[in-house]
């Protein structure tokens, strides 16, 4: 038992990183495969860091639902951050939201495991301001991996001043290139009329 805790001890920090970084739930296999230690020694550490997290009173906490484990924000601060993000509303979109919503815009509809790989960083969180700020939804899911699939919202063309999706200025082939995009995102301005249009514009 003693070398079973040891070996769950050293893993601590490698389940850590691996579930800050997860767009969904991870279950315990495919944790035990990508860190080749047997599954019962990731159970035991996952136990381990979710006893210490309830112990010491973090504002976060881990959590075992639909077949997995992932990090999630505690009940006792669901008002403060339901405050949060209402008060925040007023305020211009942070770059990481800019560039999360530009993805989606280009890509939709999009999983959200997609835009987390595109940006290179877990997304989740940005997701949730852009649905609290009703730009994005989560209005199908994939046929074959039943994930929620991302699309902006009518609410989001109403903002930009746009009739259509046909209407979004053209984007370079690398995001993050794209200044002109995050400069008309992060006004929510309409977009001016003699904005260049090209053919390299985004499918329905």
């Amino acid at each position: 038992m003693s070398e079973i805790t040891d070996a769950a001890a050293g893993i601590q920090a490698d389940l850590e990183a691996l579930l800050l970084m997860a767009s969904e739930p991870l279950p315990v296999v495919l944790l035990a495969e990508t860190l080749g230690r047997p599954a019962k020694v990731v159970t035991e550490a996952l136990g381990e860091l979710k006893r210490f997290y309830d112990r010491t009173a973090r504002g976060f906490q881990l959590r075992e639902v639909a077949g997995g484990w992932q990090y999630a924000t505690r009940t006792a601060q669901a008002d403060l951050i339901a405050r949060w993000v209402i008060e925040g509303q007023q305020n211009r979109l942070s770059q990481a939201s800019l560039e999360t919503l530009a993805v989606i815009a280009y890509s939709q509809p999009v999983a959200r495991s997609r835009v987390s790989a595109v940006r290179g960083v877990n997304v989740d969180g940005v997701v949730r301001t852009l649905m609290a700020r009703g730009l994005i939804a989560e209005q199908e899911r994939d046929e074959i991996t039943g994930a929620g699939l991302l699309r902006t919202t009518d609410y989001f063309l109403e903002r930009l001043g746009l009739a259509s999706l046909d209407d979004l200025p053209p984007i370079a082939p690398h995001l993050p290139e794209a200044a002109d995009l995050a400069a008309e995102l992060s006004a929510l301005a309409i977009i001016p009329d003699d904005v260049e249009k090209t053919d390299d514009r985004p499918a329905n």
